[in-house]
């Protein structure tokens, strides 16, 4: 009964429906609350913060595109607008709690109006015109944050201080935990971790919800639900305002933990299809998918060039393979991995997961009716 009701209050009501699933979900969950602990080291942590920050960034993008059905490509410059927030406000006001709070509180409020008036002038239109002014807008906007150097330091972007508590030089236990030393970086990392977690399970909760069944009407038949009754403009409007806050509290996020921000990590283009890589790896319309999908990537984009380049030593003997596998073409290998995921699982790892015992039980049911 306690297990039933945490699953209906924190997970809405939506399980993973697959043990194997719900035993990814758990480690994943574990080991980012733990990541500073388990994996000691300035990598390791940079690369499970990035990981907290683009679950959060994927499960935004996936309320527009898997729930609603709605392909955008401005995606990335809300992303931007949380992090120049955070950097701005630093800069301009100093380095003070109140100033991350206005620079919070302006982003958010910006990205509203941006969102608000990209859907009210363009949901009109058709699925591919739609796609194409987010584009342009998003490309705009892009070229103003390199072009207004003196506001946004142009292609050098900004670096900011963060307050003296959120300080890596800053010991805020005498004692270390488990052999860590516990300073303002790791207590900007739990931030981090705090912040993706609660807008995940916002997230959860708007997409279980009668709202989010709308959306999902809409991307099942739009003309069906607008003869119903629902007013569909208004609906993919208020979702691609929701994504777009969620994206731009991921870029507040991110621009927190690497104390600066610029048009390469968050306004760059390849950001926007990483972007749609982890939510077609992990499974579009399924906000367990962000988790799967975003993890894996980031993953693969930190270590598998590694891993290539000891396999590559590995095998120096052995005729053209060395040449294959090196670390030079890892971007090459981690294509052929999102092609053959792409075809062999068209649903994502997710949709893959929770097909399989549906499958196993339909196996087991024509076996005992042949009996």
């Amino acid at each position: 009964m306690i297990l039933g009701s945490l699953r209906t209050h924190v997970l809405s009501g939506d399980g993973p429906r697959s043990r194997v699933l719900a035993v990814l979900l758990v480690a994943i969950l574990c080991c980012l609350a733990l990541a500073p602990f388990l994996f000691p080291g300035t990598r390791s942590l940079n690369v499970a913060a990035k990981i907290c920050v683009f679950i959060l960034l994927v499960a935004s993008y996936d309320l527009l595109l898997g729930y609603t059905g709605i392909v955008s490509f401005a995606h990335t410059m809300f992303f931007g607008i949380g992090g120049y927030g955070i950097a701005l406000a630093m800069s301009k006001l100093g380095v003070s709690w109140s100033s991350i709070v206005i620079g919070s509180i302006g982003a958010l409020a910006l990205s509203f109006v941006l969102s608000l008036a990209v859907g009210l002038f363009s949901l009109r239109v058709k699925t591919i015109f739609f796609a194409m002014i987010t584009l342009a807008i998003a490309s705009f906007f892009a070229i103003l944050a390199s072009q207004l150097s003196d506001l946004t330091g142009g292609e050098d972007g900004v670096t900011f201080r963060l307050p003296e508590l959120l300080s890596p030089g800053t010991r805020l236990l005498e004692s270390p935990i488990f052999g860590v030393a516990i300073n303002g970086r790791i207590a900007t990392y739990y931030i981090v971790f705090a912040g993706t977690l609660a807008g995940f399970l916002l997230l959860l909760r708007i997409v279980n919800s009668p709202f989010g069944r709308v959306l999902q009407a809409i991307r099942e038949n739009e003309f069906r639900a607008e003869a119903v009754g629902y007013r569909t403009v208004n609906y993919r409007t208020a979702a691609s305002v929701i994504s777009a806050l969620g994206a731009t509290a991921a870029g507040l996020l991110y621009a927190l933990w690497l104390r600066y921000s610029g048009p390469e990590v968050t306004l760059s283009f390849s950001i926007m299809v990483d972007i749609l890589l982890m939510v077609v790896i992990g499974g579009m319309g399924t906000l367990y998918g962000a988790a799967i999908g975003a993890t894996l990537f980031v993953l693969a984009q930190t270590y598998l060039q590694d891993l290539m380049g000891a396999a590559s030593e590995a095998t120096a003997g052995i005729p053209w393979l060395p040449v294959l596998i090196h670390p030079d073409r890892w971007l090459l290998w981690l294509g052929v991995l999102f092609v053959l995921s792409v075809y062999f699982l068209p649903s994502g790892l997710v949709g893959k997961l929770r097909d399989a015992p549906r499958g196993a039980s339909g196996a087991g049911s024509a076996a005992a009716a042949g009996e």
